[in-house]
């Protein structure tokens, strides 16, 4: 162990981590007042736990809890379904906002980001600190909750600061006070040090961050590997992570998972909502002119236990239909007709840019080029008239029913009021709250 202290200038690289305090639920009780202060429950549809309120976290409930649970636990619960529509349009207002400061931004999920204010406070007549306090009072109030931020040399020092006073907090960790921060900080809870990790680290003794920032160079990089050497770096002060700011172009897998209710041991019902999901994730890989060559199928009973299998294609696809037929014999050998299921899902691996392949003896190019055709076709229509208007027919029992049947069938708030001239599927790009201003 080294026991050299850290110590650094105060900010050598002035990096801003910016969280939504509970984002999903936020935002609803931000789109209606009469919510703020109650317990707010989001994931109706999926009959647990997605987002919840800091008042739904202070009577016991927890993420992934299941609805009976809560309303045994908080009967005054109000559970509402997911509108990731509007949530959706709320992250890029987020981004927005934060770009009237630095161009710098990494948008890391739909609640979070980060952002290099490093150099600007001439150009902005601020400190570092007063510049985090002005985008926080900006975001506070624009949009109408509360915001978490995190002001540090490093990406992993500035997203442990934005956790330290959740929710509406504001931390800076600057250079010189490093140790103050890691010394109370378990090393299972440094971003990106996973459970098997920490009780690796654990067994040497380190049982805190400041133990790990602490520990020899040559120790860390001969037991760990480099992601590891990279948060070791960070933690003492050294900038290693890049701001990823380039707009994603590319992905290692796709995955689509959708819950269903009420649940079904319907064979042709379960795998036709499994096609569903095959239609959707190849649509985004179509997007980013990807091609899989290998899926993985998913199915989770109502008692939440879960069976996959992965499947090897014979070339990389992007279009459902070789992919539907290629996982047939395997969702024969999954389905259960015993077992009542909830969900299914397809992950499509080993994703590679589409490209088409020399020409062969049975024709198969061939069939790929017309079916590139059709599919340029149908995505110029998904463009113009909306997602799945035109689906494979193996989709057609999931698309005659809602996903969602009964009680936790209720339409998000942005489906039930639509503006004058959209439809169902083709909305303006503005949630219901921020139209209410515009009135």
């Amino acid at each position: 162990m080294s026991e050299a202290p850290l110590t650094l200038s105060s900010f050598s690289r002035a990096l801003l981590h910016i969280d939504g305090d509970a984002f999903f639920a936020s935002c609803e009780q931000a789109r209606d007042p009469a919510l703020r202060g109650k317990p707010v429950i989001t994931g109706k549809e999926r009959g647990i736990a997605a987002s919840l309120s800091y008042e739904a976290k202070a009577r016991g409930v927890t993420r992934g809890m299941r609805l009976f649970e809560i309303k045994k636990l908080c009967p005054d619960a109000i559970i509402l379904p997911s509108d990731y529509e509007t949530y959706s349009l709320l992250s890029q207002r987020l981004f927005s906002i934060v770009r009237r400061y630095t161009p710098e931004v990494e948008e890391y999920s739909v609640d979070e980001c980060f952002c290099d204010v490093t150099g600007l406070r001439r150009v902005l007549r601020l400190s570092y600190p007063a510049m985090a306090q002005r985008i926080k009072h900006d975001l506070d109030t624009e949009l109408g909750f509360t915001f978490s931020v995190g002001l540090a040399p490093t990406k992993v020092l500035a997203k442990l600061a934005s956790k330290w006073q959740k929710p509406s907090g504001l931390t800076t960790i600057a250079g010189r006070e490093i140790h103050q921060f890691l010394r109370q900080t378990p090393v299972s809870a440094v971003w990106g040090i996973g459970s098997n990790t920490a009780a690796l680290l654990q067994k040497h003794g380190i049982s805190t961050a400041l133990d790990f920032a602490r520990t020899d160079e040559l120790w860390v990089k001969k037991w760990l590997t480099k992601p590891f050497y990279e948060i070791w770096q960070e933690l003492n002060g050294r900038s290693v992570l890049p701001l990823v700011t380039a707009e994603k172009s590319t992905y290692q897998s796709i995955q689509k998972v959708k819950t269903f209710t009420p649940p079904s041991r319907d064979r042709a019902f379960v795998f036709s909502q499994l096609s569903k999901n095959i239609e959707n994730a190849c649509i985004k890989a179509r997007k980013y002119r990807l091609a899989a060559t290998r899926v993985v199928i998913m199915l989770k009973t109502q008692t939440f236990r879960m069976a996959w299998v992965e499947v090897r294609l014979s070339r990389a696809t992007a279009f459902p239909q070789d992919i539907v037929h290629a996982i047939s014999p395997a969702f024969t050998q999954l389905f259960q007709p015993e077992e009542d299921y909830r969900a299914t899902g397809i992950v499509l691996t080993k994703l590679a840019e589409d490209r088409m392949v020399q020409l062969d003896l049975f024709g198969a190019v061939v069939r790929a080029e017309r079916l590139s055709k059709v599919y340029q076709a149908v995505d110029r229509m998904r463009d113009q008239y909306g997602k799945h208007t035109v689906f494979l027919g193996s989709s057609l029992l999931a698309r005659q029913f809602a996903q969602h049947v009964g009680e936790r069938g209720d339409a998000p708030h942005r489906r039930q009021q639509l503006f004058k001239g959209e439809t169902q599927r083709q909305r303006l790009g503005i949630p219901m709250l921020m139209g209410k201003l515009l009135e």
